[in-house]
């Protein structure tokens, strides 16, 4: 750098207050633009690298953090060039706080969040050129996946000037769609960076074990002209359903639908997927003839499809049956294909509720991918969308009244003040404009929401509430901020939902010191009724009516301890308790009751809900049962429902989308619960017996657990948990979506699809080789065995004939809608100098490349002489999977 510009940027660091005396004004723009122009240059000169070291305990760990678990990472930074400019820092997220950091020329303290700032030590000396600094530093709990590198590090002068570092930003793979992050070191020890315990006994799915897995699956009958399973498979599965084995319909002139008083507008969408598909409509095409009336089962989407000779006959209790036969035909159908099979489908879904949520509030999905999403879910008879629209980071939905929320908390920048932007959390970055930024206005929500019902789907909105809120409270005191420069106090004070005077010391389960809603505030509930009311406006306009919100009401941290507003509300009010730690119970109790009072049943999530009074909890309450099955969390899903709460299953050992597909440091995704859940697992789930899951599934260590199902009494002797009740039953799953570290809508959609199909399966259809739920409790583990070995080879083949109908039917589908679904890796191994290689869905090709080569089909064994890389691909459009490197033995 000049002369000049170093003594610029000394000067700003000093603080421009301290040069006033000495420059002009014009000298003093030019001294920023310069510290500015400075700024923009390092930017581009650093190259940071993000090396995950060891997972194993230290001399350096917090001994009073989750028994004294922490891992060592180090931040490798270089510089191109000489850098001897100081008075500037980097923010940076990092998913759980650092502990400590090594360094004698740099400190690394925890902002808020997930985010960190490095600043310069007074023995910072600079960077020669080409010399790289290495920052070693000790974190709270685990790093297990290159995911775990939040990317956008930020570059920030004392001008608040800030720009993101390129070599931290993350890129695009041209040939997978997904996400890469270049500044990630990729791991090589299993032991150190892998094993999240020294008993840790997951398994890196390398190529090798991968191959051995899928020798399990025979899909050769499938590939065989005769066979009729896959040309017959309906996903979701019907309840009844039998073909012919030598007919079949000519549907090469097209359809043509006899609506005969069914609604129009409630059957368009699944015609237009017909059409999509290829299926043409037609006046001289095979009548498609559509009817209202009871069906044998005569609940709500039930229906009857006859395929016959000439044509076809659908017959369903409602418009939602009728839609959901259509789908069924789409199911049958193979694109390219002119047939379809005769046969007599009789079905009905096994769960009311079958739901999928999306959280658009850490990062943001536009309206595009949300109807695309619509589509899919009501391709597979999907009926809930749980749209997680508010957070921490992210207030994603228009509120005519309450300008701020979206001009605000809509979007992350670089402001400390964080009155024009939220602080760029979760390596947000720091353009405003990015895909990860947004919001909803009234016009795109109402679209959404008449879009859904369309597709009879129900969507039910979330704003999390009172944790998890950080969003909204900082909009609402950007709001108090503007309305007192105004001299209106009243004003200001209205939605205001912090006390000032608060000084409670609290770290959120996202290690948030602010994110709390203060429940004893008036203003806080007139907020909420504001939001409410105004949302069911929204609804209401729409034509789908807001029925159902979803509170959250979860991993509240301990807030309003020390608020004095919440001390005097205790003694104003006649409470049943006098610590301030009980009045998260209270919020929720109250809340569902206003909203109760607005004809709007209540949701929340079961870790809230568990600490309320059932008496005084509304009638009608919906829980979405989150607690682990490894740690005994079935018993909350059934005390929940002995009470008559209508309890949604939302286990994340299964049902957390966010999750990896497999033990893979490359896989992306969170594992708190589970390092690995593939489409497979998925359909392997048996919601109607949580606890049985102990007898095939592993905890989040793949190590055996025990579910104890029996009655658990506490000290006193009262019954604390029992066996689910005769008669009782949950109303349905739900497939979560979180969004902590999904940036695009390619990853978004990779982590949905295809295990969105398994959900469906499992939420539709009530598996014959399911484990019956045993209502007199029962002790299950690895030794008891209740699920035989016969009903596992049942489940095992279904599963087949599901997985050859993914790879044979569904994902030309899906490639049909634009749907970036997941394409399994291929496996491999090289034996005798020949490499084997296999894939786990059929209709997949599998390439390899040896060193320096080029990549090649593979057909059969194939002499090898060094190491390989394989992928799996798609024959249409050519997207590929990851590539997995398979090394000479």
């Amino acid at each position: 750098m000049t002369l000049n510009s170093l003594l610029i940027a000394g000067c700003i660091a000093l603080s421009l207050t301290a040069c006033q005396d000495t420059i002009t004004h014009k000298q003093n723009v030019e001294l920023v633009k310069a510290s500015n122009t400075a700024i923009e240059s390092l930017a581009n000169m650093l190259q940071i690298q993000y090396e995950q070291v060891d997972n194993r305990p230290s001399e350096y760990c917090d001994k009073t953090i989750e028994n004294g678990n922490c891992f060592e990472a180090k931040l490798h930074i270089k510089a191109s060039g000489a850098v001897n400019v100081d008075g500037w820092k980097i923010y940076f997220s990092q998913i759980t706080p650092i502990q400590q950091a090594l360094s004698d020329e740099f400190t690394i303290t925890h902002v808020n969040g997930d985010l960190h700032v490095i600043e310069l030590k007074e023995a910072f000396k600079g960077f020669k050129a080409g010399e790289t600094k290495t920052i070693t530093f000790y974190a709270n709990f685990w790093s297990l996946s290159h995911s775990d590198a939040i990317p956008n590090y930020i570059l920030v002068n004392h001008n608040e000037y800030a720009k993101v570092i390129t070599s931290t930003k993350p890129t695009v793979d041209p040939e997978t769609g997904l996400e890469l992050l270049p500044h990630v070191v990729p791991y090589s020890d299993y032991e150190r960076q892998f094993k999240r315990t020294e008993n840790d006994e997951t398994q890196w799915l390398t190529a090798e074990r991968l191959f051995e897995r899928n020798t399990k699956y025979d899909f050769s009958p499938y590939l065989k002209d005769e066979n009729k399973q896959v040309a017959q498979h309906i996903i979701p599965t019907p309840t009844q359903a039998t073909f012919s084995q030598t007919q079949q319909l000519d549907i090469s002139q097209g359809l043509r639908f006899n609506l005969n008083g069914v609604s129009e507008k409630g059957v368009t969408a699944a015609i237009e997927r017909l059409k999509l598909l290829g299926i043409t409509t037609s006046a001289s095409g095979i009548a498609v003839n559509l009817n209202l009336s009871p069906t044998k089962d005569g609940s709500q989407g039930s229906y009857r499809l006859a395929i016959n000779a000439n044509e076809i006959n659908i017959s369903a209790t409602d418009d939602s049956g009728v839609f959901y036969a259509l789908q069924s035909l789409a199911s049958l159908y193979q694109v390219n294909n002119t047939t379809l099979p005769i046969g007599q489908v009789n079905d009905a879904p096994h769960y009311e509720f079958r739901g999928v949520l999306v959280d658009v509030a850490r990062n943001f999905r536009d309206k595009a991918f949300i109807l695309k999403l619509l589509d899919q879910m009501a391709a597979y008879k999907l009926n809930k969308l749980h749209l997680h629209l508010a957070d921490d980071e992210g207030w994603r939905l228009e509120i005519p009244s309450l300008e701020e929320l979206t001009d605000v908390a809509s979007k992350r920048c670089f402001d400390l003040s964080e009155q024009q932007c939220l602080m760029p959390q979760l390596g947000a970055g720091i353009d405003t404009s990015s895909q990860v930024n947004g919001f909803y206005s009234v016009d795109d929500y109402q679209e959404i929401l008449k879009f859904a019902s369309a597709r009879h789907i129900q969507v039910i909105p979330s704003l999390d509430m009172p944790g998890h809120s950080r969003a909204a409270i900082k909009a609402m005191q950007a709001r108090y901020n503007k309305y007192i420069k105004q001299g209106d106090k009243q004003k200001a004070e209205q939605f205001l939902l912090y006390d000032p005077l608060d000084t409670t010391v609290y770290s959120s389960v996202q290690h948030y010191n602010d994110n709390t809603i203060n429940v004893c505030l008036d203003s806080s509930y007139e907020f909420i009724r504001e939001v409410i009311e105004q949302v069911k406006i929204i609804h209401n306009e729409a034509q789908h009516p807001l029925t159902r919100y979803h509170i959250g009401a979860d991993e509240t941290a301990g807030a309003w301890v020390s608020s004095p507003a919440c001390t005097e509300f205790i003694k104003q009010n006649n409470l049943p308790f006098t610590k301030a730690e009980q009045l998260g119970s209270y919020f929720i109790e109250r809340v569902s009751n206003m909203l109760a009072d607005m004809n709007i049943e209540i949701a929340a999530w079961s870790d809230g809900l568990s600490h309320t009074n059932p008496n005084n909890m509304p009638d009608i309450v919906q829980g979405n049962s989150w607690d682990l099955l490894m740690w005994n969390g079935h018993q909350r899903a059934h005390q929940f429902t002995n009470r008559n709460w209508q309890v949604v299953v939302s286990s994340p050992d299964v049902l957390y989308f966010d999750f990896p597909y497999e033990a893979d440091p490359q896989e992306h995704g969170y594992y708190w619960a589970s390092r690995h859940i593939n489409t497979e697992k998925v359909f392997q789930f048996m919601p109607d017996n949580l606890p049985a899951h102990a007898e095939f599934w592993l905890d989040r260590e793949d190590k055996p657990y025990t579910a104890d199902d029996t009655i658990i009494k506490n000290d006193a002797g009262e019954v604390e948990f029992a066996p689910l009740a005769k008669g009782k039953q949950f109303i349905g799953i739900q497939g979560q979506l979180w969004s902590e570290n999904t940036r695009t809508n390619n990853m978004a959609e990779y982590k949905l699809f295809p295990r969105l199909l398994s959900l469906a399966q499992r939420a539709w259809h009530k598996a014959q080789w399911a484990l019956p739920y045993d209502h007199n409790g029962f002790v299950y583990s690895r030794n008891t065995q209740r699920f035989t070995p016969s009903l596992k080879q049942q489940r095992d083949q279904q599963w087949l004939t599901f997985a050859a109908s993914l790879g044979l039917k569904e994902f030309n589908k899906l490639e049909r809608a634009n749907v970036h679904f997941r394409i399994a890796n291929a496996g491999a191994k090289i034996e005798n100098g020949m490499l084997y290689a296999n894939v786990a869905y059929p209709g997949l090709l599998i390439e390899y490349m040896q060193a320096g080569g080029q990549w090649q089909t593979y057909n059969a064994p194939v002499k090898v002489t060094q190491d390989v890389w394989v992928r799996s691909k798609l024959p249409i459009s050519g997207r590929v999977s990851r590539t997995l490197k398979v090394t000479q033995p």
